[in-house]
């Protein structure tokens, strides 16, 4: 069963996550990208699915930020269930329930493989999802991946999600690009955004850095 991006703006260019379709969303210090896989695990309890969270920071915090998050609509007490890891080296085996599977700061939690455990890793991950049907997010940080490692997940992933912040004439400016998506389009623009913390708004409109 697919999961619907579910972001007013952002839906009418990638509307959803495949089943069985693994996607990286990378950004560097920016909290939007967890947000947008907290959104996206949301989006997949809200239908039913069961989430499997992969998390190197505090379970607590985590629960507390999505009971924040979470909308009015109606969802299982056992929507989800987090897993609190300090490293990964298998990670298929989460792999296995269907629904989705959120792994954040993935890259961190990595670090100790070397590109060729990374590469069979992901490649049995992308096994299982799809025998299994689950649909996968990895949640990388810019610039913690050895060139060879960030090579191997971005050749393996079927979409890619980047975030980016740059300086302008008038401030900080947010963007997403979409080099690559599971249907082999993508998007071959910048995506404007703004984040406060509890709401990502994607602005359309065309401008220039």
């Amino acid at each position: 069963m697919t999961i619907p991006i579910d972001i007013p703006g952002l839906d009418t260019i990638i509307p959803e996550l495949g089943e069985g379709k693994l996607v990286v969303v990378e950004s560097g210090a920016d909290a939007a990208k967890s947000f947008f896989v907290r959104r996206l695990s949301l989006s997949a309890g809200r239908k039913g699915l069961p989430v499997t969270f992969v998390t190197s920071r505090d379970r607590d915090e985590l629960q507390s930020q999505f009971a924040q998050e979470r909308d009015v609509a109606p969802m299982s007490d056992r929507w989800i269930t987090v897993h609190e890891r300090d490293a990964l080296r298998q990670f298929d085996e989460f792999a296995s329930h269907g629904g989705l599977l959120a792994i954040d700061s993935f890259s961190f939690l990595t670090l100790d493989l070397t590109p060729d455990a990374l590469a069979n890793s992901l490649r049995s991950l992308r096994s299982v999802c799809r025998h299994k049907g689950t649909s996968a997010v990895l949640a990388t940080d810019r610039g913690m991946f050895e060139p060879r490692s960030e090579a191997v997940v971005t050749h393996l992933a079927d979409g890619l999600l980047q975030f980016h912040t740059r300086e302008g004439p008038e401030g900080i400016v947010r963007f997403l690009r979409v080099p690559k998506w599971m249907d082999a389009r993508f998007v071959d623009r910048n995506i404007y955004y703004e984040f406060d913390g509890k709401r990502l708004a994607i602005d359309l409109r065309s401008r220039v850095l």
